[in-house]
């Protein structure tokens, strides 16, 4: 039985989805892309960004968190390309690195919201 698991799939679909599936490093890269998203002190700073660039100061007192823990949360959004920042003197501003960024943040609230 094991030999024909898959005697009853159209062989058409399997092609199509062969041809759609993404190659395996992409899919890695995704995985650890959504895994970001699942850390709720991250969440919480880019709902901060989808208001206002902020600083690293501003973002923990808006969050009542420590600047260290913040700053720790930043890094791995940026190199995540999550969010991006500019320098303005000593201050850097951090701000959402694109529109996609806002995107998923929408669809996966109105997903859990459904």
């Amino acid at each position: 039985m094991e030999g024909n698991m898959y005697l009853h799939v159209n062989h058409e679909t399997l092609k199509d989805i062969d041809e759609k599936m993404p190659p395996e490093e992409e899919l890695l890269d995704l995985a650890e892309f959504f895994k970001v998203f699942g850390d709720g002190t991250r969440l919480k700073i880019l709902y901060v960004l989808l208001s206002a660039e902020m600083c690293v100061f501003d973002i923990a007192a808006v969050l009542g968190m420590s600047q260290s823990a913040i700053s720790h949360q930043l890094r791995v959004l940026k190199q995540m390309a999550l969010v991006k920042n500019r320098r303005e003197g000593k201050t850097i501003f951090y701000s959402l690195a694109d529109a996609h960024i806002v995107t998923i943040l929408s669809q996966g609230l109105d997903h859990i919201e459904e």
